[in-house]
């Protein structure tokens, strides 16, 4: 027995050895796993990073309108966006949002349409033209396709971040023009049309005005519907604009209540064809559409109102009458007052007016324009008279007095929108016309 312990004591000491080297090893190999595992790209948790502001908006869906279109036979089918808790992302300004104005305009509010999208330098120096002239507001078009053009959702915000700074900067008032749909939004691929689902243009609406809300004071929906090539290629229809004016109006107060809406300027037109609505007559048609009533569907009547050849104070009575001058009633500045009769008829008389587009051409080159042509120094004294008679006769229901145009800095001669203009494309010395100078000179 002694003999047995005695081997069984010399065997001791060895295999506790042995064991303690097995477990040393199985602890190296257990920790170079697990150092190995850590290190492996595919097992370790994803970084965390904060999105850029561009990302982060164009990855957020946007909220749908709360409140749906009405239903009736003509409307289009629409296939509600799921619900966010997520807003869209606002950018982180420089400049402090303007002091919030009256839903009621000064009778009337000075403004100019200007080209401020794809050149930031003229961009900022026009703006400052039109604040020295001593006019406050700015009109420009955000082009629907050009913010949300790639995908429903997919949001590119550069360029209107950059416009909506540089007005609040300037302190000049921003009307935004809403219209021109993406590609996606339609079967066809028309230049501008409404979508064929109106929720998308709604989605739209909410997702600018939302984003801007307290810094862009007025947004114009849609141009010039009583056109086919403004609408689809199709027969104009008010019923269907009004249809697309409401949804567009709910998605723009729910997110911005204090932003005026404005109805969209109408091609002054005596044309009654598949291609053209007179404006008198679709106009009309829409206070049909809407019950009579504008309340809900806009704050300011949108109205375009160029002077053709007739001087600013020529009634429509009398350019009817003149062959210079046409001989309709609607070619003339004053065919406003046509217009307004229609509010009248409908009870609307305390709505205020925007004229979102006028002024007189100077083509000498375009026929479809160069029979109403004026010279530069009849531009400027009849824009400048146009003002003042506005102010003497339509106080105090004229608002908003946009015309037409700072010029496109792109625009040559050939473009019959280049004699509108009040001043000529140059950088980075400013040339003005007639027209700006006498502006710019006008009591206001």
């Amino acid at each position: 027995m002694s003999s047995d312990k005695a081997v069984r004591s010399s065997l001791t000491v060895p295999l506790l050895a042995a064991v303690c080297i097995i477990a040393g090893i199985a602890g190296l190999v257990w920790l170079a796993t697990s150092c190995t595992h850590s290190l492996d790209p595919t097992s370790a948790p994803p970084a965390t990073h904060t999105p850029t502001l561009a990302a982060a908006a164009e990855a957020t869906p946007v909220p749908p309108t709360a409140t749906p279109a009405p239903t009736d036979t003509l409307a289009p089918t629409a296939t509600p966006v799921p619900p966010t808790d997520t807003p869209t992302i606002a950018p982180t300004p420089t400049v402090p949002p303007p002091v919030a104005k009256p839903a009621r305009l000064n009778s009337p509010e000075y403004g100019m349409q200007a080209f401020l999208w794809w050149r930031p330098e003229v961009a900022s120096r026009d703006l400052q033209m039109i604040r020295a002239a001593g006019f406050t507001w700015v009109k420009q078009d955000f082009a629907w396709r050009e913010v949300e053009g790639a995908a429903k959702g997919v949001f590119d915000w550069s360029r209107t971040d950059r416009i909506v700074e540089d007005c609040n900067r300037e302190g000049i008032d921003l009307l935004v023009r809403l219209d021109r749909q993406p590609h996606w939004a339609r079967r066809d691929d028309a230049e501008n049309g409404p979508p064929d689902n109106y929720q998308d243009f709604a989605d739209f609406c909410y997702a600018v005005a939302s984003r801007y809300r307290g810094r862009v004071r007025a947004y114009s929906i849609w141009n010039e519907p009583n056109l086919a090539r403004e609408w689809g290629g199709r027969k104009p229809n008010a019923a269907e604009y009004v249809r697309l004016l409401r949804v567009a109006y709910q998605a723009i107060k729910r997110a911005d209540p204090n932003a005026l809406v404005i109805s969209a300027g109408l091609t002054p037109t005596g044309t009654w064809t598949e291609e053209a609505t007179p404006d008198d007559m679709y106009f009309d048609q829409m206070y049909q559409a809407m019950g009579g009533r504008s309340e809900g569907y806009c704050d300011l009547i949108g109205l375009h109102a160029p002077g053709y050849k007739a001087p600013p104070e020529a009634s429509p009575d009398e350019v009817a009458q003149n062959p210079t001058w046409g001989q309709q009633r609607f070619f003339c500045f004053r065919h406003v007052e046509d217009m307004r009769t229609i509010m009248l008829k409908y009870g609307d008389g305390d709505r205020q007016v925007a004229i979102l587009e006028f002024g007189w051409t100077s083509d000498p080159v375009n026929p479809s324009y160069s029979w109403h042509r004026v010279s530069e120094e009849e531009k400027a004294d009849y824009l400048v008279r146009a003002y003042r008679y506005a102010k003497a006769n339509w106080s105090p229901w004229i608002g908003l007095m946009s015309l037409i145009y700072m010029v496109n800095p792109d625009w040559t001669e050939a473009n019959e929108e280049y004699w509108w203009a009040i001043n000529d494309p140059s950088y980075p010395e400013f040339r003005p016309r007639p027209a700006y100078e006498a502006l710019k000179a006008m009591p206001k």
